[in-house]
């Protein structure tokens, strides 16, 4: 049996979606239950539901042999995973946020500049490559308040459309990394079941 790691959330409803287009489905609304685990009606796979940020985790440790995560997700856990397939649902953008008019940040400021964010390495990673002193604010929800009220100077999170920082006064004035879904994979998985997994990834591959 092959077992996916599904995040809950904005990324469940397509990858359901995804899944039964490849011919993999479950004989419960697996988007309405409370369970956190289905199988596939004909018994060859199991579906996992998890916060989106332990998907990685699930993956790399073997509790999962695959799962459908964003990039943001992927490149802050820093997880050993493959990663075969970008998949064509969850388009956003990693970027910096400052409210309008604030001027762009370069490694010459003196100041070390605070950023909210949900995002540490990412975060971490971007600025040091630039030189630039960063002080970050840990936070896990409503990151677009902290620099209204003084507790951080920018941000550094998921943006869309754009609509919620422009509702609160903020514009992106850098972009990090684009992100989308991506099929995540076992290592070791990759190889102990190399058939069923190959199949998977077929199956995806083939309605992309």
């Amino acid at each position: 049996m092959l077992v996916i790691a599904l995040a809950k959330g904005r990324f469940l409803d397509p990858s359901l979606d995804l899944l039964q287009r490849a011919g993999i489905r479950f004989s419960e609304d697996v988007a309405s239950s409370r369970k956190l685990i289905f199988d596939s009606v004909d018994g060859r796979c199991r579906a996992v539901l998890v916060k989106p940020a332990d998907v990685p985790t699930y993956v790399e440790y073997g509790a999962a042999d695959a799962g459908i995560a964003g990039r943001d997700v992927l490149m802050e856990s820093r997880a050993d995973l493959l990663q075969p397939l970008v998949l064509n649902f969850g388009h956003c953008k990693i970027a910096v946020a400052a409210p309008k008019g604030m001027r762009s940040i370069n490694g010459s400021d003196n100041p070390t500049i605070r950023i909210a964010t949900k995002y540490r390495n990412i975060t971490l990673e971007y600025f040091n490559a630039r030189g630039i002193p960063v002080e970050i604010i840990p936070l896990s929800g409503s990151i677009e308040l902290a620099p209204l009220i003084g507790l951080a100077d920018r941000i550094v999170d998921l943006v869309e459309t754009g609509r919620t920082l422009k509702e609160n006064g903020l514009e992106v004035v850098e972009v990090i990394a684009e992100s989308s879904a991506r099929l995540v994979i076992n290592r070791a998985g990759y190889q102990t079941k190399r058939e069923e997994v190959l199949a998977f990834i077929g199956a995806l591959k083939d309605i992309q």
